[in-house]
């Protein structure tokens, strides 16, 4: 298999990677064989996944905007994949032209590509190569110490992530330890997969999970109460905790497709 210019020497382009399926799921180009053939897997099991890709970015998006509304324009992106169109820099400085922007993955192929992405851009954006669950490695970056005041507001984007973690890995306690080192003010922004209250099966739920399981990355499909403690120590912003096309939406909610309304995505904030 010939190996792209962008790819780093030193990762297996043979396993899949969950970052560069979401980038095949929205229409990307920074994806392998083996990638797109785990995700035509999982479309399979689970019809109209790309359609809930797109919801997704569609409520970050208008996440961002609503936080730079708010007067929040430090933004600090964990699992932040790798970067297409609407990318949250370009949302961001677009609703307020200084807004500082880090984004945090530990996919070598997603950190490579933002940091080429995102040349000429450093004065106010920047790439961490570090994990989730090592909150202490993106806090005590150099990248988090140059580009965000943390004594000031800052929207954390955990968008997409936390249905990749296992509850053996205790996401909870790591979204607490990054709560606890942001201001008060500051905005969680927040998505996550789930077939409660939504059209496709609890049956389809959990064979799309074994397609994950079999390339090695959890996906698990948590009950909205479940999601919702990820919002403690953070007063939910209305409408609160919603399928993703409900959040504020922009205009009338196209009811056609009702795959677009699994899951759920919420903004809460720190008092």
């Amino acid at each position: 298999m010939e190996r792209p210019a962008w790819a780093p020497q030193d990762i297996d382009l043979s396993v899949p990677s969950v970052s560069r399926i979401y980038d095949y799921y929205l229409g990307g180009s920074h994806n392998f064989e083996a990638d797109r053939e785990a995700a035509r897997r999982a479309i399979e099991v689970f019809p109209g996944l790309p359609k809930i890709m797109q919801a997704n970015r569609a409520f970050m998006r208008r996440a961002i905007r609503f936080a730079a509304r708010q007067g929040v324009t430090q933004f600090l992106d964990v699992g932040s994949g790798i970067p297409t169109f609407g990318n949250v820099h370009e949302v961001a400085q677009a609703a307020a032209p200084g807004a500082r922007v880090v984004y945090v993955d530990n996919d070598p192929v997603a950190v490579a590509h933002s940091r080429a992405v995102l040349e000429g851009q450093e004065e106010r954006t920047g790439v961490v190569a570090a994990d989730f669950r090592k909150p202490e490695d993106i806090l005590g970056s150099a990248e988090v110490g140059r580009l965000l005041d943390l004594e000031r507001p800052v929207a954390l984007l955990l968008v997409a992530l936390l249905h990749f973690l296992e509850d053996g890995d205790d996401p909870w306690a790591k979204v607490a330890e990054l709560r606890d080192a942001l201001a008060p003010g500051s905005l969680l922004v927040l998505t996550h997969a789930s077939v409660e209250g939504g059209p496709r099966r609890p049956e389809q739920g959990d064979e799309v999970e074994g397609v994950y399981r079999n390339i090695g990355s959890p996906l698990i499909m948590r009950s909205r109460s479940e999601v919702e403690r990820f919002f403690d120590g953070f007063e939910m912003v209305e409408p609160g905790l919603v399928s993703m096309p409900n959040w504020r939406p922009d205009g009338p909610v196209d009811q056609e497709d009702p795959v677009i309304f699994t899951g759920f995505g919420g903004v809460g904030r720190k008092a």
